[in-house]
């Protein structure tokens, strides 16, 4: 992912725009009427307002572990003045204690990949121990299945992922989702997006 930085503080990212709608059309329907969204990974900060513009009926929880990223949140935060839109947390999703209690659904874009698998790990731990009963967790990203990558495409971009850190990559869909389920999380839906990324529901 491609950032840069604005006059005011707040990083931005072109993948942003190309797949903020597809993913809002999912959480539209997936997400709960009311209560809070915990957004790990936050990165930028553009999904956290774009998303809690669009689903004002929600309170959106922005988090990261990096400061860069913290910082970025909290200026598009300031610049869309959005009462529902909290101020970001950081988090390590990987830690063994979060700073969040409880939550009615977890978002995870583009983190699966773009992180050493003990985040994921200690992201499935997390979503165990802080969704209440029900609650959602959704990921987006690209993901191989059956061990094999669905384009070109997605193999030269885990190619390019583990190039940048080793402990990069694109996951296999099999192994997250039995993660996910020994932390009592099944997976619900599985919806094939744009660019040969998946949309994963899981459900606790």
């Amino acid at each position: 992912m491609t950032e840069s930085q604005n006059s005011d503080r707040g990083l931005t990212a072109p993948s942003v725009t190309r797949n903020r709608d597809p993913i809002l059309a999912v959480l539209r329907r997936i997400l709960p009427r009311a209560g809070t969204v915990l957004e790990i990974a936050s990165g930028t900060g553009e999904h956290a307002v774009y998303f809690a513009a669009a689903l004002p009926h929600l309170k959106w929880q922005p988090s990261d572990c990096e400061e860069q990223a913290l910082s970025s949140i909290a200026a598009h935060r300031a610049a869309s003045g959005l009462p529902n839109l909290l101020a970001p947390l950081t988090l390590d999703a990987s830690s063994p204690e979060w700073t969040v209690e409880r939550v009615d659904a977890l978002v995870a874009i583009n983190m699966v990949h773009i992180s050493p698998w003990r985040a994921t790990q200690g992201l499935m731990a997390g979503a165990g121990r802080v969704l209440t009963p029900g609650g959602v967790l959704y990921l987006y990203g690209a993901y191989k299945e059956n061990g094999a990558h669905s384009a070109p495409s997605n193999e030269a971009f885990d190619s390019d992922l583990k190039r940048r850190n080793p402990e990069w990559g694109v996951r296999d869909l099999e192994e997250v989702t039995e993660l996910a389920r020994a932390h009592g999380l099944v997976l619900a839906e599985r919806i094939s997006m744009p660019a040969n990324n998946l949309s994963l529901i899981f459900r606790r």
